[in-house]
């Protein structure tokens, strides 16, 4: 049971460093490669540190992070490479926001988390969703994670009875 909760804590730091890799790229125009490789392991080690003891910040060590970061790495790029397709899924559950108008954190919370949905079969939906509102509650808005909780839940519904992303 321990190298489960172990696993699970490399797949949510993969996903807190693939959302701050998706802001940069959403928010700093750089290309996708530059990206991917200024993003710094040590850095975000550190202010992990700063922050333990405040609710369930994940201790870890450096061997720990970096295959996190490789394995961010990788969403960023998925996503990167799929995002009007996902644009467009997340633009079908809107209604009176404009994607281009929603905060940039929750945007690129949205984003990973619809590539998961769309693209990674091996993670259970409802991980995927809770995975996300707890990324928009630590990154966004006080309004964040119930935002990002209701528009993945009204994704994994459309997919679900589409065939899809439900599983």
């Amino acid at each position: 049971m321990a190298r489960a909760d172990h696993l699970v804590g490399k797949r949510r730091m993969a996903r807190e460093m693939a959302v701050q890799m998706l802001y940069q790229l959403d928010l700093g125009g750089a290309p996708l490669a530059e990206v991917l490789a200024a993003f710094d392991a040590r850095d975000y080690l550190d202010s992990r540190r700063d922050e333990e003891g405040e609710g369930d910040a994940p201790r870890a060590s450096g061997a720990e992070v970096e295959p996190a970061l490789v394995q961010a790495r990788e969403m960023t790029a998925a996503v990167a490479a799929c995002r009007d397709e996902i644009d467009a899924c997340i633009r079908g559950q809107t209604e009176h926001w404009r994607l281009e108008r929603m905060p940039a954190v929750d945007r690129n919370i949205l984003r990973l988390a619809a590539w998961e949905l769309l693209h990674a079969p091996d993670v259970p939906p409802l991980v995927v969703v809770d995975e996300a509102v707890e990324l928009a509650k630590r990154f966004g808005s006080e309004h964040s994670g119930r935002f990002v909780n209701g528009l993945l839940d009204g994704l994994m519904r459309a997919h679900s009875a589409a065939g899809g992303a439900g599983r």
